[in-house]
């Protein structure tokens, strides 16, 4: 099938995530292309008529080790040798306990029991249900509520949205929500003049108290993603705030919950985003990368605190949630030889290297006189542009043309590649991005 022909049937047929369907259609009014893709191998993906285009997003921030990895392809075609799906209500697998196992170890024990479903969206409202049903099953029922940071992201479902602070993926669906208390975020960018990343940290966490100190009777849970706000913007911030988080969560009963959904599995330069605070959290939600971006798998791994309330003769005080692949043995097979990739390779140590060396490559993208806040978490790079609202758009566009798959965050450009680029590669990013950066400022 040529790339017309896809094209043409995708428009007629499929209905496409966060679009509007209009912006690929033809007529008068500003357009996006509509990019078919028919393999993929390494951090490169490929049209029908040969064009590549380097996935510097790792194709919505889920893969981790490039595209067709021998490793994983190898894994997943084993494991359909022996066992492609089975029920986990009731029964159990080698893959799913394996899994749970490993990523128990890699929280030092402190978060041992995992509860699987399919996606990051699901994986918060799964965290959100347990912190809700913990504290019934306490009896304490009047802890029903919600704390989440302004600006912060959990997802698009309808639980999800309740956590959500981007007004484009809320505000339509309001009337349908239960809305959390929103708390200022710690975002580096609010220091003023002279301070240092820590200081809107500690006003946050002051603000954080404020809230707790009125109302903690009637609180749940508070829920954040450690570090990096990523979908309002790649906001970054200091570790220091989830310190005081932590302690404020213990001093007036609150569970503290990680969204580590785009932020964990290295992309902040350690294993978990939390880990760089020196603290755990009592419910951990994991997603995107888990699998290596092969198949759809989320995980909460919940402390032994968490998992006990609910353990009961009575069935209603069971966790009473499920979906028909919880746990399926394709995707926390190809999660499992994710985390073995991590481990032969030292994937960590080697990002450290890769990274140093693609911010210093992104320099002239950071030092252009259009650009503010340059920043940099791990393996996750990003700034904000001094441009009009169709910015975004026409260096998108710009960044197709340069084979480049960077897709910004309204005035944010960012990049959170696969950890397996080569120097050429990354020299290829940067000159790209640095080129799309102009050609779009000059539009």
């Amino acid at each position: 099938m040529n790339n017309e022909t896809l094209l043409q049937r995708s428009l007629a047929a499929v209905w496409h995530p966060c679009t509007q369907m209009r912006q690929h259609e033809g007529g008068p009014g500003e357009r996006l292309p509509l990019v078919p893709v028919v393999r993929a191998s390494g951090a490169w993906l490929y049209d029908a008529d040969g064009r590549r285009y380097l996935d510097a997003i790792s194709s919505w921030w889920v893969n981790l080790f490039g595209h067709a990895h021998p490793r994983i392809n190898a894994a997943i075609a084993e494991q359909l040798q022996t066992l492609e799906h089975v029920m986990l209500a009731g029964f159990t697998h080698a893959p799913a306990v394996e899994l749970a196992e490993r990523l128990s170890r890699l929280c030092g024990g402190a978060l041992g029991h995992a509860f699987y479903a399919s996606d990051g969206a699901s994986a918060t409202e799964i965290a959100l249900k347990m912190a809700f049903h913990f504290w019934h099953n306490r009896g304490r029922e009047q802890k029903r509520e919600f704390v989440a940071l302004s600006g912060g992201y959990h997802g698009e479902t309808v639980g999800a949205l309740g956590v959500t602070d981007v007004p484009i993926f809320r505000d339509a669906y309001a009337p349908l929500l239960r809305a959390a208390h929103l708390v200022p975020s710690p975002d580096a960018r609010l220091a003023l003049p002279g301070e240092d990343a820590a200081a809107p940290a500690r006003r946050a966490a002051a603000a954080l108290e404020a809230l707790l100190e009125e109302k903690h009777e009637r609180i749940a849970a508070l829920i954040l993603e450690p570090l990096v706000q990523a979908a309002s913007g790649m906001a970054m911030y200091d570790p220091e705030y989830l310190q005081l988080a932590r302690s404020l969560c213990d001093r007036f009963e609150l569970l503290l919950i990680c969204d580590e959904i785009a932020v964990g599995c290295g992309r902040t330069g350690t294993f978990f985003a939390h880990e760089q605070a020196g603290i755990r959290p009592d419910l951990l939600c994991l997603s995107k990368g888990i699998s290596g971006g092969y198949l759809p798998l989320s995980v909460v791994l919940a402390s032994e605190t968490v998992y006990s309330a609910f353990l009961d003769e009575a069935t209603a005080r069971a966790f009473l949630h499920s979906h028909s692949y919880t746990g399926n043995p394709l995707a926390c097979r190809a999660a499992l030889a994710t985390l073995d990739l991590f481990r032969e390779s030292d994937a960590l140590a080697q990002n450290r290297a890769r990274g140093d060396t693609l911010e210093a490559l992104l320099e002239p993208v950071f030092s252009h006189p259009a650009v503010r806040h340059p920043r940099r978490c791990g393996m996750i790079f990003a700034c904000d542009v001094d441009a009009d609202p169709g910015f975004g758009r026409r260096f998108y566009r710009a960044a197709l043309d340069r084979e480049l798959l960077l897709r910004p965050l309204g005035n944010t450009l960012y990049a959170m590649p696969p950890y397996i680029l080569s120097g050429a590669e990354m020299e290829f990013l940067s000159e790209g991005m640095r080129g799309a950066l102009e050609a779009a400022l000059a539009e």
